[in-house]
């Protein structure tokens, strides 16, 4: 398999509003984690931190010039595995025990981390070889209707499991900006993990579609609009036969 060099692993495209994407290019787009890093004046946040292969740190060191919340929208592998690098750690209490104490099956780690997932490795073999999500206790635990007060904007912590039962979006009111994680994007959703719940899916996605939604940053794929958001979840509903 092709070797590319840790200073090219990942891609950042700048958004509007102080919002950027990190990815991992090299990482099939089925596993490709969106991290979605948040301007403040006083902090910022991260919401999620990808695979873990290549240091975030390391590499994007500008991500900790101000101080950083690194939030978990959930706890599979693809999402916290670079949440170790980071003092301040968020997550809700329903997959708390999973990130501080991460292994192959309650991550998903086991069943999806393989050659299949990549276009190239990094050039560190044992990366990849000797893969392990490591512990990342939580610092700080988040439940529905809590606030991140990054000086200048705020995001509402809306717990929205379904995919998990830990899973959350992060919602700016101000900008009408949702950050979906995994419960909503606009590609094939999974659905039967070993904690996914079909009645919470349905819960979580009629609640966000009831949200003035503009822009929605989900946790895999392209970003989309509020009416596509809207599409999407009356899709879903259809298909499930579900009201």
């Amino acid at each position: 398999m092709k070797i590319v060099s840790r200073d090219r692993w990942f891609e950042v495209e700048h958004r509007h509003d102080g919002i950027c994407l990190i990815h991992e290019p090299y990482v099939r787009p089925f596993y490709r984690c969106n991290m979605w890093h948040v301007q403040g004046r006083e902090q910022d946040v991260l919401i999620d931190s990808g695979s873990g292969l290549v240091s975030l740190r390391e590499q994007l060191p500008w991500l900790t010039e101000k101080p950083l919340l690194a939030v978990a929208s959930h706890c599979h592998f693809d999402h916290i595995a670079g949440h170790h690098e980071f003092d301040e750690r968020l997550v809700h209490p329903a997959e708390a025990e999973i990130l501080a104490a991460p292994n192959g099956a309650n991550t998903l780690a086991t069943d999806f981390v393989g050659d299949d997932m990549f276009e190239a490795h990094p050039d560190c073999p044992l990366c990849y070889a000797e893969y392990r999500v490591r512990a990342a206790p939580a610092t700080r635990l988040v439940e529905d209707g809590d606030v991140l007060d990054l000086g200048n904007r705020v995001l509402q912590v809306l717990h929205t499991p379904g995919h998990s039962p830990g899973g959350i979006s992060l919602w700016e009111a101000q900008t009408q900006t949702l950050f979906s994680g995994d419960i909503l994007y606009d590609g094939p959703l999974i659905e039967d993990a070993y904690h996914s719940n079909l009645e919470d899916y349905a819960r979580s996605l009629a609640r966000l579609r009831e949200l003035p939604v503009r822009s929605v940053h989900g946790g895999h794929f392209a970003s989309f609009s509020g009416q596509r958001m809207r599409e999407l979840i009356d899709a879903w509903f259809d298909a499930h036969r579900l009201t």
